[in-house]
């Protein structure tokens, strides 16, 4: 992409003043996001229970669910921030996914700081591009494109928020931890960033005019070539007990401490030297004419109580012609 939109350039400008003027860049971020983050409380933008929101004069419609299984506390969180960063061509929206005893403390606060620090992050990288169109982040000596700087934006935002998470006084996340899906919708493009084994999935038109399920992330197990080779590496290890066979887990080189079921999450810092890890995937894909909508789904609705992909989209799409 040879250019920044005028939306991109009016927004760095207004941030980039604001950041001379007090000489304090990580300071006027977070400030600023924390603005509008408040500015979209009161305007009921934000949603983080059962709901849907539906802004008058958007073509968003996002909507919510969660519901406890059968182990106890729902570990399950999520959120849907519409005209995220201020913007009306764009949403943000996110699932997270709890583990361990902790593990639905850990989610909410993975759900709280990611949106937040993701738009601090990203208004910072924009500026930045915005200021030196040269500007090379990635050593490939190309101007840096939007699908670069969200990616950059969710590299630094999951970075910072897995150590700030290992340093909260209040959650112990030692033993808990939370995977993380997120999609940012701009316009006609959406950036998709995953962390652990939560997947979205898009409801696509076939040429014979049905709906059918395109899965747009990769499910993050200990088994996957790629990730059990990061795994050994870090001296972790890899296999299936006895009682659960097909489930790999992550186990630490000697103790019999609880293992995982996933190569990437935030927390679970017990294992985190042994090849977990909380990077992101980041894909985009540009929207289509045929594409209708997208599910973000924890595990337990393949895992658990398996459901063919086909019957999510059909009940999805009642739902969402019932509001």
């Amino acid at each position: 992409m040879g250019h920044l939109s005028s939306m991109f350039n009016g927004l760095a400008r207004s941030f980039s003043i604001k950041k001379v003027k007090n000489n304090n860049g990580n300071c006027d971020a977070k400030e600023a996001a924390d603005e509008m983050a408040s500015e979209a409380k009161k305007k009921e933008l934000i949603l983080k229970s059962s709901g849907y929101v539906n802004v008058q004069g958007s073509n968003n419609l996002a909507s919510l669910f969660s519901k406890r299984g059968e182990k106890g506390v729902n570990q399950d969180c999520a959120l849907v921030w519409e005209g995220f960063g201020c913007q009306e061509d764009m949403i943000f929206c996110g699932i997270f996914d709890g583990h361990g005893p902790w593990g639905h403390y850990v989610a909410k606060q993975v759900r709280n700081s990611m949106p937040l620090s993701l738009l601090c992050n990203w208004q910072k990288i924009l500026a930045q591009a915005t200021l030196e169109p040269e500007l090379d982040l990635e050593g490939s000596n190309k101007k840096i494109s939007r699908f670069d700087i969200w990616k950059q934006s969710y590299l630094k935002t999951c970075a910072t928020v897995d150590q700030e998470l290992e340093h909260h006084r209040k959650i112990d996340s030692y033993y808990s931890g939370t995977t993380a899906l997120t999609i940012v919708r701009q316009g006609e493009v959406i950036y998709v960033a995953n962390v652990g084994d939560s997947r979205a999935v898009l409801a696509m038109e076939s040429d014979e005019g049905s709906l059918v399920a395109v899965q747009l992330t990769l499910d993050f197990k200990p088994n996957l070539p790629q990730e059990k080779e990061r795994i050994i590496g870090c001296k972790g290890r890899v296999f299936c007990l006895d009682d659960e066979p097909g489930v790999h887990r992550v186990w630490q080189p000697d103790a019999e401490t609880p293992g995982l079921a996933m190569s990437r999450a935030f927390g679970d810092y017990c294992i985190k030297e042994y090849g977990l890890v909380s990077v992101p995937e980041v894909t985009q894909r540009h929207i289509s004419t045929k594409d209708h909508f997208i599910i973000l789904a924890s595990d337990g609705v393949n895992t658990y109580k398996p459901l063919h992909k086909q019957n999510i989209l059909i009940h999805t799409l009642k739902t969402f012609k019932k509001l």
